[in-house]
C-alpha cells in the first residue's frame, strides 16, 4: 500500500498529461493563449518531477544526485514521449521547443528546493 501511495500520484499526474496532449486542437481562444500554454507546460512538469522526487526518495535510498539524476531524465524522457504522442494528435505538433519548456518546469523544481531549503526538503 505504501508503494501505491507513493507511485499512483506519478502515474495519475502523467495520464493526466497524455489526456491533455490528446485533446484535438487545445486553445483557450483568449489573447493571452500562447503564453497560459507555455506556463502549463511549465507546471505540469514542475509537479511531475516533485511527485517523482517523492516517490524516487521514499521508495529507494538514493543520495541527493541520484535523486535528481533519476527523477529529472525521467521526466525529461516523459516530455519527449509526450511531444512525440502529439504527432498523432489532430491541430497538435511535435515541438523541441516544448520540450525545452518542460525542463524549465523540471529543472525550475530543483531550483525551488534548493533555494527554500532544508525545511522544505524535509517536507517533501
Amino acid at each position: 500500500m505504501r508503494l501505491f501511495k507513493l507511485w499512483f500520484p506519478v502515474f495519475a499526474w502523467a495520464a493526466f498529461i497524455f489526456f491533455l496532449s490528446g485533446i484535438p486542437h487545445l486553445k483557450t481562444n483568449l489573447s493571452c493563449d500562447l503564453v497560459l500554454r507555455k506556463i502549463a507546460h511549465v507546471t505540469e512538469y514542475f509537479i511531475l518531477t516533485l511527485f517523482l522526487h517523492n516517490a524516487f526518495k521514499n521508495t529507494f535510498t538514493l543520495n541527493a544526485a541520484s535523486l535528481f539524476v533519476y527523477s529529472s531524465c525521467i521526466a525529461v524522457f516523459y516530455a519527449i514521449s509526450d511531444e512525440t504522442h502529439q504527432l498523432f494528435v489532430a491541430g497538435r505538433n511535435c515541438s523541441p521547443k516544448d520540450v525545452l519548456i518542460d525542463a524549465v518546469g523540471i529543472f525550475g523544481f530543483y531550483a525551488a528546493l534548493r533555494f527554500l531549503g532544508r525545511r522544505v526538503r524535509k517536507a517533501i
